[in-house]
């Protein structure tokens, strides 16, 4: 996490100087730095709070995110970019994404409610009706703002909590299948995404390459112009307009490009890391409710960085999702830092326990004779 939050910040210092509209060049790098400081904060006191006490509050943080959810809708509020309703703006703590709260808050709130009803995981009702609920309306919420990446990633971690409690197959499947089959239609009716999909199959085409095909094709030129070894850091040409959202969305093409390959294939491999601790933390936990917690949050942290970085090579369609812990943007970098801090959390509270070898040859057996 140490890593990849330092390498963020280098690489803003080389990318967000030539965003326009700013005086001062090191704006976001500023900005970012303080968001550092307040999400490192954050997150040793998600780190020393109980378990318990998230667990009780799920409800009240379940009704606080779906009322943050449906403020991007209400005019004056929330803030509309790019066609998308995915902020709202707050006094005192300026624009916030409610979806990268949501995400977190789903999942302490399906753990607790696993951790309740641990007799009847496999029920109907209890065992997928209610999670299911409790899953939908906030997945509902952040798709209807078209931001289908954050859904997407929110419905990936719902489903492996799910599988890994025990929910049965018999619902599962049915419904997943169902929700992919809704998907396709939706996209296949929404202009806006359908023209992605067409761009991200004929990126060679050059009406493509100057339209909605811009980005990829761009973070694809830059990839190849970094080579192996990079072009030197702040040396990267495609971060000077033609690559939009290079400091944001687009910032692994710019890392591929000045630092080359040993630092995309570092990135990946933190990730890694990041995915392989999560699970060991999840499985060395005790109780529902931590297994659960930490399955998911490593979800959280994880996918979207899958995401990200299969969209900026053009392996998946643009979804506009940040690099977590890297790309600009202080909601995302909070809550991902606050979710590793959970994480450390629970692994503190996490004991091995080894059990005693009592070798036969020093055990003596004793018996009454009645």
């Amino acid at each position: 996490m140490a890593a990849l939050v330092a390498l963020g910040l280098i690489m803003l210092a080389s990318t967000s100087a030539w965003v326009r509209g700013f005086e001062e060049p090191y704006h976001f790098l500023m900005r970012q730095s303080m968001m550092v400081a307040a999400g490192l904060v954050l997150a040793v006191i998600a780190a020393c709070v109980p378990a318990e006490i998230f667990r009780k509050l799920a409800p009240l943080l379940f009704i606080m995110a779906c009322v943050l959810l449906i403020l991007c809708y209400v005019p004056g509020i929330g803030v509309e970019s790019f066609g998308s309703k995915r902020w709202i703006r707050m006094p005192l703590v300026g624009q916030f994404q409610p979806s990268e709260l949501a995400k977190i808050v789903v999942v302490i709130c399906l753990a607790a409610w696993f951790a309740r009803w641990q007799t009847e995981v496999q029920t109907f009702w209890r065992g997928f009706i209610v999670p299911g609920f409790i899953a939908g309306v906030p997945i509902l919420l952040i798709a209807g703002e078209t931001d289908v990446g954050s859904a997407l990633t929110l419905s990936l971690a719902v489903g492996a909590v799910l599988f890994c409690v025990g929910t049965r197959l018999i619902f599962t499947v049915p419904t997943a299948l169902s929700g992919m089959t809704l998907a396709v239609w939706y996209v296949l009716n929404d202009p806006v995404r359908r023209g992605r999909i067409d761009a991200w199959l004929d990126l060679e085409n050059p009406v493509h390459q100057l339209d909605r095909g811009m980005q990829q094709w761009r973070a694809l030129l830059a990839l190849g112009n970094g080579g192996p070894w990079g072009v030197g850091l702040g040396n990267g040409v495609e971060k000077f307009g033609t690559l939009t959202f290079a400091h944001i969305d687009f910032i692994f093409p710019v890392i591929g490009e000045e630092l080359g390959l040993p630092f995309t294939l570092g990135v990946v491999f933190c990730f890694v890391l990041i995915a392989v601790a999560g699970c060991g933390i999840a499985l060395q936990a005790h109780g529902v409710f931590n297994r659960s917690l930490a399955l998911g949050l490593t979800c959280v942290i994880v996918v979207p960085a899958i995401q990200n970085i299969a969209v900026t090579t053009a392996m998946l369609p643009n979804d506009g999702l940040p690099l977590p812990f890297v790309s600009y943007g202080g909601t995302s970098l909070m809550l991902s830092l606050a979710a590793v801090g959970m994480l450390v959390g629970i692994h503190r509270r996490s004991h091995v326990r080894v059990p005693q070898e009592f070798p036969l040859t020093a055990e003596k057996r004793l018996a009454v004779r009645l």
